[in-house]
């Protein structure tokens, strides 16, 4: 197919958008993001004077329905749970194993949330340039190695964090640990789970703003889920930064920062997973 035939948009390697023109007359505009949270693309025939959105079949719009469903559900809880963690050491008794064991049953949710999330990407229906404008079912995959396709490395990388972010939860357990392991051990995890959140949302971004610069300014409920949760991973990044423990004082650099900034990026992930309800077939 030349390249008058189609138009390909994304950044990088990652096509995030593509336009072909249909055998039989007309274009479709398939969507990263719409194909594989609402299952559609978009069809415009020749004759017709405006577009229209086809769907993919029932087995593939019900399995999305179903992962989106948890997914949400999963970041709703998870995120009210680490709300509920930060606001015990903030307000409440500030018992670390207290504390711990909020976290830890908030980051098994985000765990399901983020490994949910990576499963919707790997079975969404697919398109197929140059036919007709249709999506195709595949059989269900618990896994896949996609690194090509913006939707699978935004969702891996999130699902990673998630995985990071639970040896730092689990590790809070430990007791007696020095300055040195402190930092190591749970300050270190921290970080680099939320840096791969950081990356994850960049990756996000790409994919429904078509391209590498940042979209700005309110472009429907996809982005306004992507934009929030993104303002999460920076809350939680501040927080993290926050808890380093100093060698001289063996106190945090600023807890009420970890705290609320915890707190805070904590509501961001749940009115995002709220959000996400709406954003289904």
């Amino acid at each position: 197919m030349t390249a008058a035939e189609q138009r390909a948009e994304g950044a990088g390697p990652f096509t995030t958008r593509l336009t072909w023109h249909l055998p039989g007359g007309g274009t479709a505009v398939w969507e990263s993001r719409l194909a594989r949270r609402r299952g559609i693309l978009a069809v415009r025939p020749a004759d017709a004077p405006a577009g229209r959105h086809t769907s993919a079949d029932d087995l593939a719009l019900g399995r999305l329905r179903r992962l989106n469903a948890i997914a949400a559900t999963a970041f709703v809880i998870g995120g009210l749970l680490f709300a509920a963690g930060a606001g015990v050491a903030q307000f409440g008794s500030g018992d670390a194993t207290t504390c711990a064991s909020i976290y830890f049953t908030g980051g098994l949710f985000f765990t399901t949330g983020g490994y949910v999330s990576l499963l919707q990407a790997v079975n969404a229906p697919r398109h197929i340039p140059g036919g007709e404008g249709r999506l195709v079912t595949r059989h269900w995959r618990w896994w896949s190695y996609e690194p090509t396709r913006v939707d699978w490395l935004s969702t891996f990388v999130l699902f990673a964090g998630t995985l990071v972010f639970g040896v730092d939860l689990l590790d809070s357990f430990l007791q007696g640990l020095s300055v040195q392991q402190t930092n190591r051990l749970i300050w270190v995890p921290d970080v680099i789970g939320c840096l791969l959140f950081l990356i994850s949302g960049h990756l996000a971004f790409v994919e429904i703003c078509h391209g590498p610069r940042l979209c700005l300014g309110f472009r429907g409920l996809g982005w306004s889920i992507v934009a929030v949760n993104q303002l999460g991973s920076v809350l939680f990044m501040v927080s993290a930064l926050a808890a380093y423990t100093r060698p001289a004082t063996a106190g945090l650099a600023s807890a009420g920062v970890a705290n609320w900034g915890t707190l805070l990026g904590a509501v961001c992930f749940s009115v995002g997973g709220l959000l996400q309800f709406g954003e289904r077939p």
